[in-house]
């Protein structure tokens, strides 16, 4: 008694299990990767470079700083203070 293989059975030759096992899972990573890579980058385009916060941790935003007025509230309160306890001669 001979043991013959059916006609219909498969078998897997070494470029097969290499396809199998390591070139398949590595381009179902790579796929998955891009896919989560195109949506961050659609996300900052359209949505999150216009956040406040999101502009501020990356320094986005320039901070556009104004010059102080010399004439502030405790400036005008002491002036006038010196000026009434130091009346002019």
């Amino acid at each position: 008694m001979s043991m013959e293989v059916p006609p219909n059975s498969i078998s897997l030759s070494s470029w097969d299990y290499l396809l199998l096992f390591f070139l398949r899972p590595f381009f179902a990573l790579l796929f998955v990767l891009s896919v989560l890579c195109l949506g961050w980058w659609m996300a900052w385009k359209l949505v999150l470079v216009h956040v406040p916060l999101v502009q501020e941790i990356f320094g986005l935003r320039k901070k556009s700083s104004k010059p102080k007025n010399p004439e502030r509230r405790y400036s005008q309160f002491y002036k006038s203070r010196d000026s009434s306890a130091n009346p002019p001669p």
